[in-house]
């Protein structure tokens, strides 16, 4: 039995040939002979003859479809307002409302203006005898209303309630009421007087915010000096310290972002602030109870020498702790949220003014110059602890910060926390 022979394959050389030769007439090519019984390659050549294209026409650019009404859009934040009324959230003033800023402003001014010129007619017993009432209970209304715009809470509510019991007080005409009053509006002047100071960059920018502190307290004063309290003047003025000091810490907090903002510098600062505070009226106190005869003579002899060569003796209280914070606080604020850490401890100053007048043992005159001089006195040691606070933690460190080069360089570095404006809401 013989075996068959092998099947050839066909070469594909071939066919590579017949594809990769060249035709000269259009459509398909003969075969070629040497395929060898293999299947025609046939090859398709491109149309080469122009084609015309269609003109291209102008494509429309549409505007790519909104999903309106799947998807609710966030409400535009509003801008916080200044002075507004309890309609609105915290610090924002109503879509609704058709009153501009600026006439609330000039409203709550004018207000003030009048209760001033109340206290001014019955100073000269010019009119009736509760005009002077009258003024106070309309000074407090005012402060009520600009605190709690100042710091985000319902102005109307309270400033309804402020008045409603100021005209309570006037008709009943108890001295307890007048006295308690008087308390409640002074310790309102002190806080609002820190309340309403904005950061300060440079050190003649403090000065002047605590110039603007003391104003307000001093037209405080004037207000809880219309009530005609009857009072203990140690207590009148450990009540309107303590009060003053409670508002202020819980405006603060909630300013300075709780206890956790503080830090270990503002730990610090504060645990100094407490302990200054605390040993100032316990000297004070102890000094008076407790004190020597020497001692006491030789300290009013320091007191009475000032009275009689300068007209008053500073508060020490105002010239130690209250204004050096105050000034300290606002300078820090422009840099760190702390700074209003330091500002509560300026409520001593601003308590100190509030209540200055309500004395009857020194006169309208002395009570001025002894505020004057307790600002003097207490911008020195602010300006003094402010350029000791540039010099540790100023810009680039150590001395740089010392020269006027470098406390612009240290200004434009870090005095850049952005604060509401005077007539705005702080919350």
């Amino acid at each position: 039995m013989t075996r068959a022979a092998p099947r050839r394959r066909a070469d594909p050389a071939p066919r590579r040939r017949a594809a990769e030769k060249p035709t000269r007439r259009w459509g398909r090519s003969k075969p070629s002979g040497e395929a060898r019984g293999l299947e025609p390659a046939y090859v398709e050549l491109p149309d080469e003859r122009p084609v015309a294209q269609p003109a291209e026409e102008p494509v429309e650019q549409q505007q790519a479809p909104t999903v309106e009404g799947l998807v609710a859009e966030p409400p535009p934040r509003p801008r916080p307002v200044a002075l507004e009324g309890p309609t609105a959230p915290v610090g924002v003033r109503p879509e609704d409302s058709t009153r501009a800023p600026w006439q609330e402003i000039v409203l709550w001014v004018g207000v003030i203006i009048g209760g001033l010129a109340c206290l001014a007619a019955g100073a000269r017993s010019l009119g009736p005898d509760v005009l002077p009432g009258i003024g106070s209970v309309a000074i407090a209304t005012a402060y009520t209303w600009v605190l709690c715009a100042r710091t985000g809470g319902r102005p109307v509510l309270f400033t309804a309630l402020a008045a409603a019991l100021g005209a309570v007080v006037l008709l009943v005409d108890l001295p307890e009421l007048r006295t308690g009053a008087s308390v409640v509006v002074a310790a309102i002047a002190a806080v609002l007087g820190v309340v309403i100071t904005v950061p300060a960059v440079r050190f003649r920018q403090a000065a002047r915010e605590c110039c603007v502190a003391v104003g307000v307290a001093w037209i405080g004063a004037l207000a809880a000096l219309g009530l005609e309290p009857t009072l203990t003047l140690a207590r009148f003025e450990y009540a309107v310290l303590l009060l003053a000091l409670g508002g202020a810490f819980l405006v603060v907090y909630r300013l300075g972002a709780g206890l956790h903002g503080l830090g270990r510098r503002g730990v610090v600062i504060v645990a100094v602030g407490g302990v200054t505070l605390l040993v100032t009226l316990l000297y004070a106190e102890m000094l008076r109870r407790y004190g020597t005869e020497g001692l006491i003579e030789s300290l009013l002899g320091v007191v009475h020498w000032s009275r009689e060569n300068l007209g008053a003796f500073p508060r020490p209280i105002e010239t130690v702790l209250g204004i050096p914070a105050l000034a300290w606080g606002v300078h820090m604020r422009a840099r760190r949220r702390q700074g209003w850490w330091v500002c509560a401890f300026g409520v001593a100053a601003t308590a100190a003014v509030s209540d200055s007048l309500v004395n009857p043992a020194i006169s309208v005159l002395e009570s001025v110059l002894s505020v004057v001089y307790g600002l003097v006195g207490g911008l020195l040691i602010g300006y003094l602890v402010i350029r000791l606070d540039l010099f540790f933690t100023g810009s680039g460190g150590g001395r740089r910060a010392v020269g006027r080069r470098g406390r612009r360089a240290e200004e434009a570095e870090n005095a850049v926390r952005p604060e509401p404006k005077r007539t705005d809401a702080l919350l």
